[in-house]
Formats: structure tokens, sequence, C-alpha cells
């Protein structure tokens, strides 16, 4: 599983990218929308950035999956999240949305699963690798 090293060097890298290519590149990754998705640190109080790919969308809903790339830790922005849902999403060449985290219930999860897997057999990897059921959460406008 990868290490919080590897995940943090992995986001920096691709930071990097974006901001090298002026915003141009590294908001597509295998075919999936990339977003920037700004919690708030369950600890700490303070604003924790990541970015992450959304590999669908249920109606105005961005689907975000907490993979951690089948580690049997939940990721640190899921987390988060979960404490506070009010969450900032960026998207190429916007300003930051406030949206509002939701985790997929069983029913929603059940169906937003085989969808999300039929493309991006990752995620059906990733949860072969863990005893845990990797959530898949919706990112909606705030209303």
């Amino acid at each position: 599983m990868p290490s919080d090293f590897a995940l943090k060097t992995m986001n920096a890298v691709h930071r990097v990218i974006q901001k090298v290519s002026g915003g141009r590149a590294g908001w597509q990754v295998a075919g999936m929308t990339v977003l920037e998705l700004t919690t708030i640190g369950r600890k700490s109080g303070r604003p924790r950035t990541v970015l992450l790919t959304s590999p669908l969308r249920e109606g105005d809903a961005y689907v975000i999956v907490a993979s951690r790339g089948g580690d049997d830790q939940h990721p640190a922005w899921f987390l988060n999240l979960r404490d506070n849902p009010e969450v900032q999403v960026t998207l190429k060449g916007e300003t930051a949305q406030p949206m509002v985290a939701s985790v997929a219930d069983t029913e929603l999860r059940a169906r937003l699963w085989p969808e999300i897997t039929a493309d991006f057999k990752n995620y059906a990897q990733y949860q072969t690798k863990t005893e845990r059921e990797i959530p898949v959460v919706l990112l909606s406008p705030k209303p």
C-alpha cells in the first residue's frame, strides 16, 4: 500500500505539472476529472487540500472514491469530510466552490460501484486488497 510520504509526493508532483503547464495539464487522469478537494482537518482545524480523481458524476454531484490504493486505513481527507462535510472543490479554470460531502449509503454505493469499476478497474482491484468496504463519496453543490 502507498505510504503517506508516497501519496503526498504523488500529489506534489501532480501540482507541479499543473503549475508548470499554467493549469492546462493535470486536470484529467486516465479519463477521470481531477478536482482539488479542501477539507478541514479533524485534528488541526486547518484547511487540508488534496487532488483527487472523480470517476463519474451523479446528477450535479462529483463522485470520488476513498480507496487509498486499497489500504486498510481510510484516507485522511475522507476522515476529515466525514467529521465535517462542508468542503471546497476546485475544478480546472474555476474558483473554489463550497460543496457538501456525503458518503453513499449501502443502496447508492451498490448502484454506483459497478459503474465505477466497469470503466476504472483499478478501484475493483483496490477493493480486493482490503477488508474494509471502500467508501464512495458524493460532492454536491452547497444549497
